[in-house]
């Protein structure tokens, strides 16, 4: 008997824009303009959209009316096996951008709190969320700008963000739903106006000429790298002739990580967190913290991981270390849970290469690559791989052409089904769009067309309009071709198979290809096969001398799939023919 795998229609959207990132490719879109309201269309924009309209209407009829969600419901049927460990799907959320409960336009707690069963309503027998269960919040601290990694003090919340009170309602009802919250820590730099800088700053200042500065006068001027000579990434504090470390900007100035009372600080600061029900955190710029030494930052994150593991056993750490494999795979050596897996992410990492111009093998082997360099440092690490954050162009724009909503789609697949804590950038799952300059990057999440609409944000005051691609929420969530709907299938099967988190993973080299990636991976007793057609054509792979477990040939079966197109696919007697863009999962 067939065991038939339903492939999926791609809509076209009402709308489609420029693809970002130098592509250069002119079409329509939906703007965000916070400031001067929704852009207009042009007329061939219109037409464009009326055209790809009506086609997609065509083929609908053709189809009985059926959709990508509804064909793929028909095979992802099983039940959540959420496992209570930090193998999570993460959901990074700028709270600035997300939702405004208040009215003001600048995003706030109670509206991300409002907003929880869009991310996770806690209730495994619905699918109207999106099934994330971790929450990355972007810095809450107080701070003089818009993004807060400067921050005036560790131990309160930004007043644009609300209170502590809502702060301690959003962590308790995160955690009734099973979501647990990890926290950005900014350890690398304070704010220029935090009050250790200000008193150190005023102590130099008012220090007599030729009197070297003394810590048991003033402890906070060894918080800070100051020094007479100027040097790479040094600012020159005003009034004096001292300098300061300063990596990023001028006024965030370095802190000095090697200082144990600046180590007693964090300590209390941690505590602090953990206190208020904080499930770990995100370490910002680890790499900076000794900029150039690797050793020095490890010894830092060591401290650290030991210090958080001795008062919460199971808080989860992950750090940014942006810069190659190799480099930050050293970085585990800390006992740290997780680095920011950077080599698959952006516009030029490994998921995006493998779509625009590579061979769908490399992929499966920069896997095993990973999962060989990261265990040389670590027996216990947890990768932590994402597709973009909020300092990289966003993804919807890496692509452009015919194929480009199908590479959209799969792209975040290629991410959430990989082993570890994956990451999902907030908007990601609609198809967003912002590149350029940072503010850009940190658009308005898209709940509706509508910018004046009750809890849409105004976004960063220095943000670009946006032409979007994709169409909002409100737009995706009514069609079952949207990129919306892909996203939640994927974290469906992410959570229906706890090997798809935990697995370890094996390249079934002699059945993939240039188009086909076959992968295995095993977890506990149990083994599953994950079989990409990352090619926009049709394929046959043939699976009968491949095992999963102690199944193969025509025992295999088809356990989830992933669709982007209308071809249909079947499993037959070992031989898999799988539609252009799908992902099956084979047990």
């Amino acid at each position: 008997m067939k065991k038939r795998i339903i492939a999926a229609v791609l809509a076209g959207m009402l709308i489609v824009s420029a693809g970002g990132c130098g592509n250069g490719t002119a079409s329509s879109g939906n703007a965000v303009d916070n400031s001067n309201g929704m852009a207009t269309e042009s007329s061939a924009d219109q037409a464009i959209a009326s055209a790809r309209q009506d086609e997609n209407a065509d083929a609908d009829t053709k189809e009985g009316g059926v959709t990508a969600l509804s064909l793929m419901q028909e095979v992802n049927t099983g039940d959540e096996q959420i496992i209570d460990d930090n193998y999570r799907t993460w959901y990074e959320v700028f709270v600035y951008s997300f939702f405004d409960s208040d009215g003001d336009g600048i995003g706030d707690l109670n509206g991300l709190t409002e907003k929880l069963d869009y991310i996770n309503d806690g209730d495994p027998a619905t699918d109207t969320d999106l099934g994330c269960n971790g929450i990355w919040l972007m810095p809450v601290m107080p701070s003089t700008t818009y993004h807060k990694y400067d921050v005036t003090d560790y131990c309160d919340i930004d007043p644009e963000y609300g209170t502590m009170d809502d702060f301690k309602n959003l962590i308790a009802v995160c955690h009734e739903r099973g979501i647990n919250v990890i926290i950005d820590l900014v350890m690398n730099h304070t704010s220029s106006q935090h009050e250790w800088f200000k008193t150190a700053a005023d102590y130099l200042k008012n220090l007599p000429e030729g009197a070297e500065p003394d810590a048991s006068e003033c402890p906070y001027v060894d918080y800070y790298n100051f020094s007479k000579e100027m040097q790479g990434g040094y600012s020159k504090l005003d009034g004096t002739d001292w300098y300061y470390e300063a990596q990023f900007w001028s006024e965030m100035p370095d802190l000095n990580l090697g200082s144990q009372a600046v180590r007693d600080e964090f300590d209390k600061i941690v505590d602090f967190w953990l206190d208020l029900g904080v499930d770990g955190f995100r370490l910002d710029a680890a790499k900076e913290y000794y900029s150039g030494s690797v050793d020095k930052n490890v010894e830092v994150l060591s401290w650290f991981h030991s210090m958080v593991k001795e008062k919460k056993e199971d808080a989860y750490i992950v750090a940014e270390v942006w810069t190659d494999q190799n480099t930050y795979a050293k970085y585990y050596e800390s006992g740290i849970d997780s680095c920011f897996d950077f080599s698959f992410a952006d516009s030029t990492g490994t998921i995006t290469s493998v779509l625009k111009n590579g061979s769908a093998s490399s992929y499966g082997k920069a896997l095993v690559n990973l999962q060989d360099n990261l265990s040389q440092y670590s027996d216990s690490y947890i990768d932590a791989p994402f597709y973009t954050n909020h300092d990289m162009a966003r993804g919807a724009g890496y692509y452009s052409g015919d194929d480009s909503e199908k590479q959209t789609k799969i792209a975040q697949a290629m991410n959430l089904l990989m082993s570890g804590s994956a990451f999902l950038y907030y908007g990601e799952e609609l198809g967003m769009k912002g590149s350029g300059k940072d503010e850009n990057k940190r658009a308005p999440m898209y709940w509706s067309e509508d910018s004046a609409d009750d809890g849409m944000c105004k976004g960063p005051a220095d943000m670009d309009a946006i032409k979007m691609k994709y169409g909002a929420l409100e737009t995706q969530e009514k069609d079952g071709n949207s990129i919306y709907q892909f996203v939640k299938q994927t974290i469906k099967l992410r959570n229906e198979y706890p090997e798809i988190a935990r697995g370890t993973v094996t390249f079934e080299e002699s059945v993939s290809d240039d188009k086909v990636c076959v992968i295995k991976k095993t977890y506990s007793d149990s083994e599953l096969l994950l079989v990409y057609n990352l090619a926009p054509e049709s394929v046959e792979v043939d699976l009968s001398g491949v095992t999963a477990g102690e199944k193969s040939g025509s025992d295999l079966e088809v356990g989830g799939v992933l669709l982007t197109g209308t071809e249909e696919a079947v499993l037959q007697d070992g031989t898999l023919t799988m539609p252009g863009y799908s992902v099956v999962i084979v047990k």
